[in-house]
């Protein structure tokens, strides 16, 4: 109990130190050319406020759902290894039909088609 409240006292002195050390070494003394959006070195041609596409984050979104899905499916040669793998290799056939499943819906809906 003792080196647990050693590490937690630690750990708050050592974040509120960094963070007092951070708010009184920076330097803010901002000007035009870094408030300026930078295109290239070339000056902006029209806003650089515009807002995205829905489509880019529907992507990154649909990206990030399936890959830390399939995450789950990584440790699966060593199951295979146990005593009786059978029930792990149901539920990895679980796993890949709902994935399955969840892409054929993503394609109905044209959540895939990137031009309208």
């Amino acid at each position: 109990m003792n080196m647990i409240l050693f590490m937690i006292t630690l750990s708050l002195t050592l974040s509120i130190a960094l963070t007092a050390l951070n708010f009184w070494l920076a330097q803010m003394n901002p000007d035009s050319e870094k408030l300026s959006p930078y295109e290239c070195g070339f000056d902006p041609l029209g806003s650089a406020r515009l807002p995205f596409s829905i489509r880019f984050f529907l992507v990154a979104i649909l990206f990030l759902l399936f890959d830390l899905e399939i995450a789950l499916l990584l440790p699966l040669p060593w199951a295979t290894q146990l005593q009786s793998p059978t029930s792990t290799l149901a539920w990895t056939f679980i796993l890949i039909l709902l994935l399955t499943a969840g892409l054929i819906y993503e394609w109905a809906q044209g959540g895939l088609e990137w031009a309208e």
